[in-house]
């Protein structure tokens, strides 16, 4: 099996279900986790030198960040249901997360030197915005997008792409440290499906075919994107929710698009 496919696994003595880490990821700045907690269960970890974003994914928690007590967060019975309570906890601190109901948490994380403080990000700072169109339509919600202040290194946003749709198309890629024209950014997608017992695609790709998969996602699935082109589908009847995290050597989403579908046409708002 391709290690850029990673399956969930039963939930360790943690509630861990999920971990992707640099080093098991072959590179060097995306960290992804995610945790499924029951109902009382508690989650802390220290921070060291990553920066964190804790999104909840589903269920009520009561989080605390360093200094910073968050209260009770969390309205959402699933990803497709409404937007997002999130977390930012800066490197150098800790974060703890108790389930005040059975909930799924989402751990984005990327080196960091420190010196933000810990932040809540309510559903009113996120919104949602419909790009693209026809079969290209998507929706997008910005958690911490790269024009943030509020994250020195971390891009993580939500997309809900309805069935018989496509996103992250047409195809374009980030994996070139040639700023202002193009960014280096590793990628993860955390996908979810509903109804969850479908599939989706995913295809991940580069021009010279030295890295070419393609991949049917299950709910839960992760994909790894290190290099090239990674469009995404979702078949008729199944609408597709992924989570995005991206890091890299520099805080910017500048990418190409794909030469073999300039005849498509596409602006800036015709991806994600």
């Amino acid at each position: 099996m391709s290690h850029l496919l990673v399956h969930p696994s039963l939930p360790d003595a943690e509630g861990r279900i999920l971990s992707i880490t640099p080093k098991s990821a072959g590179w060097t700045y995306v960290g992804f986790d995610v945790f499924r907690l029951q109902a009382g269960q508690t989650l802390s970890h220290e921070t060291a030198g990553k920066e964190v974003c804790l999104v909840i994914l589903s269920g009520r928690a009561a989080i605390k960040s360093g200094a910073l007590d968050c209260g009770i967060l969390g309205e959402r019975s699933s990803v497709f249901d409404g937007l997002p309570w999130s977390v930012y906890v800066p490197a150098q601190s800790n974060y703890t997360v108790q389930a005040e109901s059975d909930c799924e948490i989402a751990v984005c994380s990327a080196p960091s030197g420190g010196g933000l403080s810990p932040r809540v990000i309510p559903p009113s700072d996120v919104g949602e915005e419909t790009r693209g169109q026809g079969t290209n339509t998507r929706h997008v919600r910005n958690i911490l997008p790269d024009v943030s202040p509020f994250a020195e290194n971390l891009l993580v946003v939500e997309v809900i792409t309805p069935g018989g749709n496509w996103s992250s198309y047409p195809p374009h890629k980030h994996d070139t440290d040639d700023y202002p024209n193009e960014t280096y950014l590793e990628e993860t997608y955390y996908h979810r499906l509903n109804p969850p017992q479908g599939f989706g695609f995913q295809r991940v790709y580069t021009d010279d075919g030295s890295l070419d998969e393609s991949f049917a996602i299950k709910d839960g699935d992760v994909v790894l994107v290190p290099k090239g082109f990674h469009p995404v589908a979702a078949p008729h009847g199944f609408d597709l929710y992924y989570l995005n995290v991206m890091a890299g050597p520099k805080k910017a989403w500048k990418f190409t698009m794909s030469k073999d579908h300039a005849h498509i046409g596409w602006t800036t708002t015709a991806i994600r």
